[in-house]
């Protein structure tokens, strides 16, 4: 199955962004996921202006809260089967191919998201290992690393990657999608969705799941694309992560008040990514990057949500 390329800067490497084609699925339109505005998908309602028209859909953002979102949407199942059925295995074998580089992602976003700070505090509270689902493992890669860390390790991969995780790591990954397992509640300490949210029909939803597994001082790590990034702006339609598979494109602001409005305190921000390796001279891209990670107009954004006490739902 064809892929729709996009770029992803990893160093000195280029990375095509793994798409799916802009099909012909059953789609409908939808209310803002944020703070539920109107369904219409077209300028002429008040709740939404048009944004990205890309070739075969379109996005828009919510007058109201700002957020982005592709509108009208492939159905859930339409989604689930992207990953299931015929372009599984091109899945699989795109994340093997880049699985180094991706897992040196992965461990630089964990060192700015604080992660041996964390593991200093969920270890002086309890005797046990501590706990961690990685939402959206693919090939168990991150998961692996972090059970020779001394985690408890558990992930959730609806993909052909989750046998491959199983398998040939021996890792505990279930192929369910993350509210489907119906994990016991506070039954994690660390719950990690790296490239993930973007790609879910209901964020509010996982969001809140998540929130109901984390344990009372648990810790949600969410990485995603940054629509205010200085790319974005740039490239808008044209950009890598305005892509079929990326139904939302959060800002720092409106993935912080999903988090927020969900319960989580937010803990710690931050962006990386200023230009992408290759489109620029070395020396260019170095101050770019220092830039974007400095003043947040990074291409990719993390957010460190904090669970209370107390759930509220």
């Amino acid at each position: 199955m064809p892929k729709i390329p996009g770029i992803q800067s990893t160093g000195s490497r280029l990375i095509k962004t793994w798409s799916t084609p802009a099909g012909r699925e059953k789609k409908r339109t939808v209310p803002c996921a944020l703070c539920r505005g109107n369904s219409a998908a077209n300028g002429e309602n008040e709740s939404f202006s048009p944004h990205f028209f890309c070739e075969g859909f379109s996005y828009v953002r919510c007058r109201r809260c700002g957020l982005v979102q592709m509108n009208p949407q492939p159905e859930r199942a339409e989604v689930v089967r992207r990953y299931r059925e015929g372009s599984g295995e091109d899945y699989l074998s795109y994340e093997l191919k880049n699985e180094t580089a991706f897992l040196r992602l992965q461990e630089l976003a964990l060192k700015d998201a604080g992660l041996e700070e964390l593991e200093r505090d969920l270890r002086a509270r309890s005797a046990f290992r501590p706990r961690v689902l990685d939402v959206g493992c693919a090939t168990g890669a991150l998961l692996e690393r972090l059970r020779d860390r001394g985690w408890d390790a558990t992930g959730v991969e609806i993909s052909p990657a989750a046998e491959y995780a199983h398998k040939k790591r021996s890792l505990d990954v279930r192929i369910l999608p993350l509210e489907e397992n119906r994990f016991p509640g506070a039954g994690f300490d660390m719950v990690l969705a790296s490239h993930l949210i973007e790609h879910l029909n209901d964020p509010v939803s996982f969001v809140r799941e998540v929130y109901r597994i984390l344990a009372p001082g648990g810790y949600f790590i969410v990485t995603t694309p940054n629509i205010d990034g200085f790319q974005a702006r740039l490239f808008r339609s044209h950009w890598r992560s305005a892509i079929f598979d990326h139904l939302y494109l959060f800002s720092i602001k409106t993935l912080s008040r999903l988090l927020t409005d969900q319960g989580f305190v937010i803990e710690r921000v931050c962006t990386w990514g200023g230009l992408a390796a290759g489109s620029v001279p070395a020396p260019l891209k170095r101050i770019a990057d220092k830039a974007a990670k400095r003043f947040g107009f990074g291409d990719v954004m993390l957010i460190r949500g904090k669970r209370g006490p107390v759930c509220p739902f």
